[in-house]
């Protein structure tokens, strides 16, 4: 018999004794053992369920804290703000996973699940949530370790002000923005802004809204979305893509088999629920409505909002999908594994730069720091450039107007205002021409 059953049966006849009217209505004297016994239970489970991955887990999270360590000498960190979820896993990840199957020992206990339903709830609870914050963890080092190596390069992060390592978005879409995670200002002049994780939804009030912005709700979401300037809101709802397109691309793998797993896209063939609608998801408890929305779990609500049935996509094709659609100058990929020589041919041919066998080792990062910084330089530069040409042209036309530089460019400022509806229609034509040309 499994440790975790013996210790289950002991749990039982606590229950028995004390059992009043279904309800758990326990004495304090026995409460308490009660809770004691309860959290070891729980442990146990999860100890047998995942064993030597919860080691792993914990080594994983050792090389993540040292590298917020060396941020907060090297960037001059007063402290990090983390995800609720994130902060409970690394603070204790055996006591965080303990949590997730709270509620169905409870109902074991009362009779409401079976011993077959507990396990077919239990354990892919536990091991889901494991390898979710696994996931996290390692983007997460890669990304602490690259604003590292910048602030060893003289960089400094200039956004946030407050200087915190922010990381996670909860609540940072109310004013209907979607701001970086942190703006690095390069020793060269240069700026690169990083977004973890986005898009994601924006605050609407209507149904107008919800359709205006439903096409974030449904829109990829690589790991790290990186911007060769100063960038404090991508959201772009009237482009072809829901949010500005980056400049770079960052995936970070953990896995060493991630290219045999697939994902569910049909979260791209939902309409717009009404606001009506999204409310009543809420009304009932759904509390992972938008992921179901986005079409991460088979629920009711997707089948109602999907058009076509799901399409199950190699995690490989996913990537190259995020290189497609979003078009960056260039997007990189970072393994922690080695990646099969097939599998890197194929990648590299869709144009999609392989680091692979990083491991947990930061040197490793540095080529890749290398690219955007360079990238970053290059920005600055054709931006200073188009400004000296500007200026030579504007100084050009005054001369042939016989006007004085700002002479004319008050009269361009007033021109535009008189005319903005159409001049905006211009520059959105030409916005148009540009992108049909990439």
């Amino acid at each position: 018999m499994p440790l975790w059953l013996s210790k289950l049966n002991y749990l039982r006849k606590m229950i028995d004794v004390s059992y009043v009217d279904k309800t758990f209505g326990l004495p304090n004297n026995v409460l308490k053992k009660f809770e004691k016994y309860s959290l070891d239970f729980r442990r146990t489970f999860v100890i047998e369920h995942i064993g030597d991955e919860l080691q792993v887990a914990k080594k994983w999270i050792r090389n993540f804290k040292r590298a917020v360590s060396e941020a907060k000498k090297v960037l001059g960190f007063r402290d990090e703000l983390y995800p609720k979820e994130f902060k409970s896993f690394l603070d204790d990840p055996e006591i965080h996973l303990t949590k997730k199957i709270f509620f169905y020992t409870i109902d074991l206990l009362r009779g409401i699940l079976s011993l077959e339903d507990f396990l077919k709830s239990a354990a892919p609870a536990v091991k889901t949530s494991l390898k979710t914050n696994m996931r996290s963890v390692y983007q997460y080092w890669v990304y602490v370790n690259i604003l590292n190596e910048f602030g060893k390069r003289g960089g400094e992060m200039v956004y946030p002000e407050v200087k915190y390592l922010m990381i996670g978005r909860t609540g940072k879409q109310k004013t209907g923005w979607i701001p970086p995670n942190s703006i690095m200002h390069l020793g060269n002049g240069s700026y690169l802004s990083f977004f973890l994780e986005a898009p994601r939804p924006i605050a609407w009030g209507d149904t107008g809204d919800l359709k205006r912005i439903w096409k974030l709700y449904t829109a990829l979401r690589p790991d790290m979305l990186v911007y060769t300037s100063k960038v404090l809101n991508i959201v772009n709802l009237d482009g072809d893509l829901p949010i500005l397109r980056p400049d770079v691309i960052l995936e970070c793998k953990e896995l060493s088999d991630w290219y045999k797993r697939k994902r569910d896209m049909r979260g791209y063939l939902a309409r717009p629920l009404s606001v009506e609608e999204w409310r009543n998801v809420w009304i009932k408890g759904l509390w992972g409505g938008l992921a179901e929305a986005m079409g991460i779990e088979e629920s009711e609500l997707v089948n109602k909002v999907k058009k076509k049935k799901s399409i199950l996509v190699k995690d490989i094709q996913v990537v190259s999908l995020y290189n497609s659609m979003y078009k960056p100058k260039k997007m990189f990929l970072i393994s922690r594994s080695t990646i099969p020589g097939d599998i890197r041919n194929n990648l590299e041919e869709r144009g999609i730069i392989v680091y692979d066998n990083i491991g947990f080792r930061k040197n490793k990062l540095r080529i890749v720091v290398d690219e955007l910084e360079n990238l970053a330089k290059k920005s600055n530069e054709k931006r200073g450039n188009s400004r000296k040409d500007f200026i030579r042209k504007i100084s050009k036309f005054a001369q042939l107007l016989d006007m004085d530089q700002e002479e004319l460019l008050d009269w361009l400022i007033r021109y535009i205002e008189t005319n903005f509806d159409q001049f905006s229609k211009f520059v959105k034509s030409k916005n148009r021409d540009k992108r049909s040309l990439r």
